[in-house]
């Protein structure tokens, strides 16, 4: 199973993800924020908040909004 480790936040809506199998990379999530549990992250300022869930093992926000780490994988631009 695919495991994000760690994530830090670049600009707009763009995240610099590491994977536990050693694969990093650049999302844009701006396309990606459609429906009502997405509308807080559109705040460039609340999207700052991301973090690595441990139990989850992947990125989410502190409304409760995460994103599968395949999704992340499948969309990012590596490095």
């Amino acid at each position: 199973m695919l495991r994000v480790t760690q994530v830090k936040y670049i600009d707009n809506y763009s995240l610099w993800i590491l994977f536990d199998d050693g694969t990093e990379g650049i999302i844009d999530l701006y396309e990606h924020l459609n429906g009502p549990m997405f509308e807080p992250l559109k705040d460039v300022d609340f999207f700052k908040q991301v973090f690595v869930d441990p139990e989850l093992d992947t990125i989410t926000w502190p409304n409760g909004v995460d994103l599968a780490p395949n999704f992340l994988k499948e969309n990012m631009r590596p490095l």
